[in-house]
């Protein structure tokens, strides 16, 4: 215990002496490094073995009901989160509007997440899959401004960083949806939208411990449940059967993915309660 205390310590002193701009400079060639390496990988189609679900059982009249309407959880906490970051709650939470901006474009990209992938899993193909991963990209772009906005640069942050990297991952799904209309599948830079920020924000926190509205701690369990999320997508068949058929893991993605943004709204909720 006093080992780990003295490890946190000389690691806090070790941050503090940093200047924030090199700070920065350390996240710019992270993700300079990154984006470069993706240039030396091969294009990554997307596999057509993708659309093959587990459950593709219909009930009153839909189609795999158990992934479609395993998506409306997504449009419940969805529309919560914004009531809650627009009502009465966040304007108490919040001491500036600005700072609640990425908050505003995650939970609509969270509502909408609920249609597009409904919509998608009706009946599973590329051209609906657009529809799934558009508002996703705005979800975690968003959510990954909202880190930066609280504890790097709130001007900088909303300005210019919550637009360019929403544009950004809106654009590595158009990106996506052309290479495949031309042959050329390439999930590249969809796939850096999708997990830069799962590296990323945890070096955001150890570099900038300072957060208004974001904690550390809750950000290990966002992503404990997105991994959480992840296995079950790719056990979908295994989980279906060891379940004795009867729910599918791509349906318990879904709702690892929404108690994901539960984890959200409490740590707005106690923000500056909890410390990182």
């Amino acid at each position: 215990m006093i080992e780990a205390n003295v490890h946190q310590a000389k690691s806090q002193a070790f941050i503090n002496g940093l200047k924030a701009r090199h700070r920065s400079g350390i996240l710019v060639a992270m993700f300079a490094a990154t984006l470069a390496g993706l240039f030396f990988l091969e294009p990554i189609p997307q596999s057509t073995a993708y659309h093959g679900f587990a459950d593709t059982r219909s009930w009153l009249g839909i189609p795999n009901f158990g992934d479609v309407v395993s998506n409306l959880p997504f449009a419940v906490f969805g529309g919560f989160g914004l009531f809650f970051v627009l009502g009465q709650a966040g304007r108490r939470i919040f001491d500036h509007f600005a700072d609640r901006q990425p908050y505003i474009f995650f939970f609509i990209g969270v509502g909408l997440v609920s249609a597009g992938s409904a919509y998608y899993h009706w009946a599973p193909d590329n051209a609906r899959l657009f529809w799934d991963r558009l508002p996703m990209t705005v979800a975690f772009m968003a959510l990954f401004s909202a880190f930066i906005v609280d504890r790097i640069d709130q001007r900088i942050g909303v300005r210019w960083l919550l637009p360019m990297l929403v544009g950004a991952g809106i654009a590595s799904v158009f990106y996506w949806d052309w290479s495949e209309s031309v042959g050329r599948g390439d999930l590249r830079f969809y796939l850096l939208v999708q997990f830069y920020p799962i590296v990323a924000l945890p070096l955001i926190c150890w570099l900038f411990p300072k957060g208004r509205y974001t904690s550390g701690r809750h950000l290990a369990w966002l992503i404990a449940w997105y991994a959480a999320a992840k296995l079950l997508e790719v056990f979908d068949p295994q989980v279906f059967a060891i379940l004795g058929n009867t729910v599918s893991g791509h349906s318990l993605k879904h709702l690892a993915s929404a108690a994901a943004i539960c984890v959200v709204v409490r740590m707005l909720s106690v923000s500056g309660a909890v410390p990182d």
